[in-house]
C-alpha cells in the first residue's frame, strides 16, 4: 500500500497580510498529481485543514472541491482534526463523506474504531486520532493528569486494544500533538506560526506512545521531522513564517508492505514564491549585488544602521517588492537606557516632545516632524480650551 502523509494545510491562512489561497489551491492540484503519477492507495491528512475554527468561505469552498477531487480520486482518504479546526464543523457530513471515501475523523468518540483498508498483504487498520484537547477528555476518559501525553496515552490504550482483536493487521496512526524524543529536543523543532497548545505548561508528547505502530503520520509541527523510521511529521505544504525560511515543504510517500514500512521519500512541493530573511545596513541592502537573488523573495529585512532610516520600508521596496517585515537591531553594543527625569518646567509641550524624539530616537527631529508635532501640540491645546458645555446647549437648542 502506498500511502501520502500531509497535514497543516491551514486553508484560508494569509501571510504577513498577504492571501495564500491561490498557493494553496496549487498545493492541491499538485497533490492530486501525486496521487496519479505515484500510484497513491491512501492520503492521510493529520490535522489543520483550516487555519482557524470558523474558516473564510472561500477557504470552505477550497476545501469542499478539495475532498470531492480526493473522493474522485484513486486513493482512500483518512483525515483528521486539529487544534485549528472545529470538529463540529469539519466532520459535518461525516457519513456521507465516508459513503465517498473520505473518512472524516473529529470525535474522541471514535477513537479505537479504525478505517480498515486491503492490499494484496491483507487488512490494514487507519486509526485517526483528532486533536485531543486534555480538558475535553479528562472527565470522560477518567485520565488522572491533565495533559496531552495523558489524553494520547488513553487514546493509543484503546487503539492498542482494538488492534489486539486483528492478529496480524498492520496499523497507520494519526494524531495531531506536539511529539518529541524529550523535552530539550522540542524547542528546535518549533515554529513561530504553530499555535501554543501546552495546557499547565505541558504539551510535550514522547515518541515511544507510537512504539509497535506500522507508520504514525503526525501533524501540528509546521517542518519536517523523522523521529524515528516509522514516526514522522510532514509539515505544512506552505511556509506560514519567516522562521520557515530554511524548510522543505512537502509530503511522505511511504511505501507500506507484508511486513511494516519498506520506503519512504519525500515528495517536494511546489514553492509559489520564496520565503527569506536578510540583515544588514540599508545602502548595502539596496546596492549589494550579493542580494540580487532575494528581490522577487517574501522578505523579513532586519537594519542594522547606527540610526533608524528614514522610510526605510518604502526604500526597500523599490529592490524588493515584496518585503513584507521590518525590524531594527543596531550594530554595537545595546544602549544602557536608565530612567530620565526630564525638566519641564518652563518649557513648552513642542520643546517637551522635541526632547522627547531626540531622547528615544538618538535623532533630532526634522522640520517636517517638528511641524506635525506642533499641530498636534496646537490641537490638544484647543480642545483643551473649549468650552465642555457648549456643545449640550447646542443640542438642547
Amino acid at each position: 500500500m502506498r500511502i501520502l502523509h500531509t497535514s497543516d494545510w491551514h486553508l484560508g491562512r494569509s501571510f504577513h497580510s498577504v492571501g495564500l489561497l491561490g498557493e494553496q489551491a496549487a498545493f492541491v492540484d499538485h497533490l492530486l498529481a501525486t496521487i496519479e503519477a505515484e500510484q497513491v492507495d491512501l492520503v492521510v491528512v493529520a490535522g489543520d485543514i483550516y487555519d482557524r475554527a470558523l474558516p473564510p468561505v472561500d477557504a470552505v469552498e477550497l476545501a469542499d472541491e478539495t475532498f470531492a477531487r480526493l473522493a474522485a480520486s484513486r486513493a482512500a482518504v483518512v483525515v483528521t482534526s486539529g487544534n485549528h479546526d472545529s470538529h463540529v464543523r469539519l466532520g459535518f457530513n461525516a457519513r456521507l463523506a465516508t459513503a465517498a471515501g473520505v473518512h472524516l475523523r473529529t470525535r474522541w468518540q471514535e477513537v479505537g474504531t479504525p478505517v480498515l483498508l486491503e492490499d494484496r498483504h491483507g487488512t490494514v487498520a487507519v486509526h485517526g486520532l483528532p486533536y485531543l484537547e486534555p480538558d475535553a477528555v479528562r472527565a470522560p476518559w477518567g485520565l488522572e493528569a491533565r495533559t496531552h501525553e495523558a489524553a494520547l496515552t488513553e487514546a493509543m490504550r484503546r487503539v492498542r486494544a482494538d488492534l489486539d482483536t486483528r492478529p496480524g493487521t498492520r496499523s497507520v496512526v494519526m494524531a495531531h500533538a506536539f511529539v518529541a524524543g524529550s523535552p530539550d529536543a522540542a524547542p528546535a523543532m518549533a515554529s513561530d506560526s504553530e499555535r501554543d497548545i501546552s495546557v499547565g505548561g505541558l504539551q510535550i508528547a514522547p515518541t515511544s506512545l507510537f512504539t509497535g505502530v506500522d507508520y504514525a503520520a503526525l501533524g501540528h509541527l509546521h517542518g519536517r521531522h523523522t523521529l524515528t523510521d516509522t514516526v514522522r511529521y510532514s509539515g505544512s505544504p506552505l511556509a506560514y513564517s519567516f522562521s520557515e525560511a530554511r524548510h522543505t515543504k512537502g509530503s511522505w510517500l511511504v511505501e507500506l508492505g507484508a511486513e511494516g514500512v519498506e520506503q519512504v521519500e519525500f515528495v517536494t512541493a511546489p514553492v509559489p514564491r520564496q520565503v527569506a530573511t536578510v540583515r544588514g545596513r540599508i545602502d548595502d541592502l539596496l546596492t549589494g549585488p550579493a542580494h540580487a537573488a532575494l528581490e522577487d523573495s517574501w522578505l523579513q529585512v532586519t537594519l542594522t544602521d547606527p540610526r533608524r532610516p528614514d522610510n526605510a520600508m518604502d526604500r526597500l521596496r523599490e529592490r524588493f517588492p515584496h518585503a513584507l517585515a521590518l525590524a531594527f537591531e543596531p550594530d554595537g553594543p545595546a544602549r544602557q537606557r536608565h530612567p530620565v527625569m526630564p525638566r519641564v518646567d518652563g518649557r513648552s509641550d513642542h520643546d517637551v516632545a522635541l526632547g522627547f524624539v531626540a531622547e528615544v530616537r538618538e535623532l533630532e527631529a526634522t522640520t517636517e516632524e517638528a511641524l506635525l508635532l506642533q499641530m498636534a501640540c496646537d490641537s490638544c491645546r484647543i480642545s483643551d480650551d473649549q468650552d465642555p458645555l457648549a456643545g449640550r446647549e447646542r443640542r438642547a437648542v
